[in-house]
């Protein structure tokens, strides 16, 4: 017996492969860059989805503002003042806001811009040929070009917000009005 566990010891079994049982660190290294690079490609391409949403959002915001105005003019027979139904125009958005406010005519909120917070513009004019004299505009800065959606031509008289030149013809311009 002493002479087999001998022979065993001077001449082992070969040794064989065992099959492996995971990935190599290389392998998972390639598959997470593989990963990483297929992630930025689909998040820049969402970037333009998500401005054109924001830019609808845009418009939404500006199409119910002008829903509102005209409840307002419903009821005080003129676009918004300074505060209830006052005729003054007001001086900024702040003062736009509380006036459709206070009008009582269901308008809790005033919506600004979806992504800089700013607001959007606003201005309103005495016209002797217009709707009981007055017409306004609601003006909105897009992200992307505004092709579908034309150019407004603003009313004489109606060249400013707060100071701000109005502007509807830029390819980012978005404006509405009466």
């Amino acid at each position: 017996m002493k002479k087999q566990n001998i022979m065993k010891t001077l001449n082992p079994k070969p040794y064989t492969l065992t099959p492996r049982k995971g990935f190599t660190l290389i392998e998972l290294l390639i598959v997470i860059a593989i990963i990483g690079i297929l992630s930025s490609v689909i998040l820049v391409g969402l970037g333009g989805a998500r401005a054109s949403a924001r830019d609808a959002r845009r418009i939404g915001d500006l199409k119910q503002i002008q829903a509102a105005l005209e409840i307002y003019f419903n009821k005080c027979t003129h676009y918004p003042g300074t505060s209830g139904c006052t005729k003054t125009p007001p001086a900024n958005w702040t003062a736009f806001s509380t006036a459709l406010i206070n009008a009582n005519i269901g308008i809790n909120n005033v919506p600004n811009d979806p992504i800089s917070g700013e607001n959007y513009r606003y201005s309103v004019a005495t016209m002797p040929l217009e709707k009981n004299h007055q017409v306004y505009v609601l003006g909105a800065k897009l992200e992307q070009t505004n092709s579908a959606v034309g150019t407004y031509t603003i009313p004489t008289g109606v060249a400013t917000w707060g100071g701000v030149p109005l502007s509807c013809t830029g390819a980012t311009e978005y404006c509405t009005g009466i």
